[in-house]
């Protein structure tokens, strides 16, 4: 059995309202990703020209270290 057969057997024992509250929380969780995913795919040039951006600044000397105490 998997992990995931295993938590809807376990869910199948709860209430109905909870059980209803779980499948609504895991399709909003299965649709949030699966729209993240879509979006990531879209922006993924966009995201290789920011990260070569941000490597020709550092290598230019125009970053300075991030230090977490000052943030």
């Amino acid at each position: 059995m998997t992990k995931l057969e295993l938590a809807f057997a376990e869910a199948t024992k709860l209430p109905l309202k909870e059980q209803d509250r779980l499948a609504e929380w895991l399709l909003a969780e299965l649709a949030s990703e699966r729209c993240w995913n879509q979006l990531f795919a879209k922006s993924e040039d966009i995201l290789e020209m920011l990260a070569r951006e941000a490597l020709d600044e550092h290598h230019q000397g125009q970053t300075q270290e991030l230090d977490p105490e000052k943030i």
